[in-house]
């Protein structure tokens, strides 16, 4: 009933406006099919392989004359991976939401570049296939049929576009180093991450700046999977010497998403010889993966050392203030639109989980908005982003903040709801109401009747006193920052 209701809101405001075309209504109507789809994927599949295999789905077009929906995903392998083990249930759930979908195709986006067969003879002839995840980028050997590092490296991904803070500044300034005109004092760096930190953006920035540094220097860059398939088809082919020549003539390897090499023998003594051949001539090698070297599962000892023998930089999750700052930057895009500051803080805060899903957020609310022409707003931000928000929000109790609260000023918990006056127990009381409006979806009765059956009247007071001490009082603002991290870590 609360996306019909908001379905509803968005035709008046088209009909009022006449903001939106019959193509972007439908594709507004498909796109909230698609969310509640996905939420109940989610739940039947569970949150790993849900992030992995659907939620990099995104909705095409659908033929109403054919009744055909389209799915793109942005690999012929997880096209086929999806369409191999889910196409039944993705048909029967599209069905279910629209019941003149009769067929659904799953392929590759129509803006990916497909990938052909990889030529490894040394003679030339066909250059390397490339999409967003695998390129082979080679100047000054190939001449004038060398490959633009734009093909394989997303050319927004720099070390200008990487915002740095305390969780992710060691493995950015590794990174660079990697990439600089000097020979690093480690090799191969490995960047361990979860996903949507930031590991496969400084895969491409090493190797946007590894090419100005080196003009004519061979960059190959692949995730893991791609390797995986171009070595079975190199075996299948006879072609594997080819293989071997073309890999080990590169200057910098760059492989993404190392784990997916898990339990394949044949492809990782290959990647091992690999790794021998470039460490002894001085070429530079980085790898990344959502775990470190030693969790791998099914990798043998003799890769996991050569693995672990440079430099593992490990990327934590973003905290608030490079939350904060990410999304700051990206706005400067948007330039001059205009997003509330309450809404930046409010996404910062909220959406924790993964860098991805934040700018991802951040770009649909946007997108959201400048399609309906709505103004941006913390209650167009709650409406609009219900999944992102529901998978993020960590549930904190108000118990947990009266005892955090307690512990952090050394007040006796029984002060939250004693009627003592004393500025030492009533500003510890004040801040633990401030945070229970802030961190719970409690209203404020609700919230004055945890705080020994206080008036509702009272919490708000507390709430706007708190708010205004944070701006004019520096430590005020401090204690709130310390608690606010210590609760929602």
């Amino acid at each position: 009933m609360a996306r019909n209701a908001h379905l509803n809101r968005v035709g008046k405001s088209v009909r009022d406006t006449d903001a939106l075309s019959k193509e972007e209504q439908e594709a507004l109507d498909l796109a909230a099919d698609w969310s509640d789809i996905s939420v109940g994927l989610r739940k039947d599949l569970g949150q790993q392989l849900h992030s992995q295999w659907i939620k990099p789905i995104q909705v095409g077009n659908f033929c109403k004359e054919t009744g055909t929906l389209d799915l793109f995903l942005p690999t012929e392998f997880s096209a086929n991976w999806v369409n191999d083990r889910f196409q039944d249930r993705l048909s029967l759930a599209w069905k279910i939401a629209r019941s003149e979908v009769r067929h659904v195709r799953i392929s590759v986006h129509p803006g990916r570049r497909k990938l052909g067969d990889l030529n490894l003879r040394p003679d030339g002839g066909k250059r390397a296939a490339n999409d967003a995840a695998y390129a082979t980028l080679s100047m000054g050997a190939m001449g004038e049929d060398s490959l633009s590092s734009s093909v394989g490296l997303d050319p927004s991904q720099t070390f200008g576009a990487f915002v740095t803070g305390t969780t992710n500044v060691l493995a950015c300034n590794a990174a660079e180093r990697m990439a600089k005109v000097e020979q690093p004092q480690f090799s191969p760096l490995y960047l361990k991450a979860a996903t949507g930190q930031g590991k496969t953006h400084l895969l491409h920035a090493i190797g946007h700046s590894y090419m100005q540094a080196f003009p004519r220097a061979r960059i190959f860059y692949c995730s893991a999977e791609r390797f995986m398939i171009d070595f079975v088809q190199a075996l299948r082919q006879n072609e594997m010497m080819e293989f071997k020549a073309r890999l080990r003539g590169f200057d910098l390897l760059l492989v993404d998403d190392l784990q997916f090499i898990i339990g394949k023998a044949s492809a990782q003594e290959e990647l091992l010889y690999t790794i021998d051949a470039l460490l002894t001539e001085g070429k530079r090698l980085v790898f990344a993966a959502d775990r470190a070297p030693q969790a791998l599962d099914g990798v043998e000892p003799r890769l996991l050392s050569r693995l672990s023998m440079g430099l593992v930089a490990d990327i934590q999750p973003a905290d608030i203030e490079l939350r904060r700052a990410i999304l700051e930057s990206k706005l400067t895009k948007f330039a001059p639109l205009d997003v509330p500051a309450d809404v930046i803080e409010f996404l910062a805060r909220t959406v924790s989980r993964n860098v991805r899903e934040l700018v991802g957020g951040l770009n649909k609310l946007i997108a959201y908005a400048q399609l309906t022409g709505q103004e941006i707003s913390l209650q167009l931000a709650e409406e609009q982003l219900t999944d992102i928000l529901s998978a993020n929000r960590k549930r904190i109790t108000i118990d947990e903040i009266q005892r955090t609260v307690c512990q952090f000023y050394r007040v006796d918990r029984s002060e939250m709801s004693s009627k003592r006056r004393a500025r030492a127990v009533v500003r510890p009381r004040q801040v633990a109401m401030y945070l229970s409006k802030v961190l719970t979806p409690r209203s404020y009765p609700e919230i004055g009747r945890k705080f020994g059956g206080r008036d509702h009247s009272t919490v708000i007071h507390a709430v706007r006193l708190i708010e205004d001490l944070r701006k004019r009082d520096a430590d005020m603002d401090g204690d709130v920052r310390s608690l606010l991290r210590q609760l929602e870590s």
